[in-house]
């Protein structure tokens, strides 16, 4: 009897056993860990959506009149010159109105010689007359009549002139209204998209509506970032800040550039963070051959490097100044530390740690806390 009582007490004595062993040799936590190292802190900005690669000229071009495409010398893709008409609409009615207007400058030119050489006849017919006056040869009445016919030669000629400077701002405004038919290339450059067929007609945007362009015209081999970024970070980006730039296109590879221009607004988009538009130069010409227009682009403006200091993961940092000290008994301690420069990769270190020290990089993970055993699972020196 005694004996079954004894057995049926083993269990209790077998799990009071283990309890007291395992608060005496407590099982170490597994956590992620790094070393405090030496090396390159940067601090940065970086956009707070994706920017966007963009040609350093590009023209959205359609004719200012709306007409039928008569003329479309060029194909998507081709390289055209400055100059190189581009599209040309239906203009015979206006080619005919310039011509129009072209005879009427001569015609004018015409009545101004004839109208002139009349008034310097009439001129030397009044000198006549005064001469002969002098002499009573004539009466005065023929002479006030001979002046008044100078006179009005005179003016006639004077007149003939004033036409000519009339029928030639005609001209102007008919070649102008010719112009407006035609497409010319601003720059040398390559026909991105073509909007449009021959015999077609288009008509230009009406107020406040946006079309698309007929030719959208790209210089070639020159290329710019341009990506927006947070209002609060904007005061501290000046011209000619390094920064590295990553495309989507070519992940894993950084293109190195510098900031060319810093916008002169807020830009406000609805239910979107105000933002200010940074556009940046690639340094290595090399990067342009094989860049599109339109790739997405993420940028990092460096403000500040510091070199040779030691650094952290700055994903092991909590509360902003603190971190998980892995000591050498086995057991984490939560330590108070100095920070420096930081970004998203490393934190620089000012005090509170030595080099070599081995820290949690996962604070938030579940059982890290202050005295708990742990021991690290990886060690990553950065």
């Amino acid at each position: 009897m005694r004996l079954s009582r004894f057995w049926l007490l083993v269990p209790f004595l077998v799990a009071g056993g283990w309890w007291v062993w395992q608060q005496q040799h407590p099982t170490a936590l597994e956590v992620s860990a790094a070393s405090v190292s030496r090396g390159v802190v940067e601090s940065s900005v970086a956009n707070t959506r994706a920017g966007t690669v963009k040609a350093c000229r590009r023209a959205k071009l359609s004719p200012s009149i709306g007409g039928q495409i008569s003329v479309l010398p060029f194909a998507e893709g081709a390289h055209v010159n400055t100059g190189d008409v581009l599209l040309r609409l239906w203009n015979h009615d206006l080619q005919a109105n310039v011509e129009a207007a072209d005879k009427g400058v001569q015609a004018a030119r015409a009545q101004r010689s004839a109208s002139c050489l009349q008034a310097a006849e009439t001129r030397r017919a009044a000198d006549r007359a005064s001469r002969l006056r002098q002499s009573a040869s004539i009466s005065v009445q023929e002479l006030d009549k001979a002046n008044t016919a100078a006179a009005v030669a005179d003016a006639t000629c004077k007149a003939a002139e004033a036409q000519i400077t009339l029928t030639a701002a005609q001209l102007k405004a008919a070649q102008a209204q010719l112009e407006r038919t035609v497409l010319v290339a601003p720059f040398a450059g390559v026909i991105a998209d073509i909007n449009g067929e021959l015999n077609e007609y288009v008509t230009p945007s009406p107020p406040g509506i946006q079309t698309l362009p007929v030719v959208d015209l790209i210089e070639p081999g020159c290329f710019l970032a341009s990506a927006p970024i947070d209002e609060v970070d904007a005061p501290n980006i000046k011209t000619g800040l390094p920064a590295r730039i990553t495309l989507d296109a070519w992940r894993g590879r950084d293109f190195p550039g510098k900031v060319t221009r810093v916008g002169s607004y807020v830009i406000d988009l609805e239910k979107q963070a105000r933002t200010v538009e940074v556009e940046l130069a690639f340094d290595n010409p090399a990067d342009l051959k094989d860049l599109l227009v339109g790739y997405s682009a993420d940028v990092d403006i460096i403000l500040e490097t510091r070199r040779d200091v030691l650094r952290i993961p700055t994903e092991a940092l909590f509360d902003k100044h603190y971190v998980y000290v892995l000591t050498d008994a086995g057991t984490l301690e939560k330590r108070k530390i100095g920070v420096g420069l930081s970004n998203w990769s490393f934190t620089e270190v000012t005090e509170g740690l030595a080099e070599g020290a081995s820290i949690v990089t996962t604070p938030g993970a579940a059982g890290v806390a202050e005295g708990v055993a742990a021991q690290a699972k990886e060690t990553t020196d950065e």
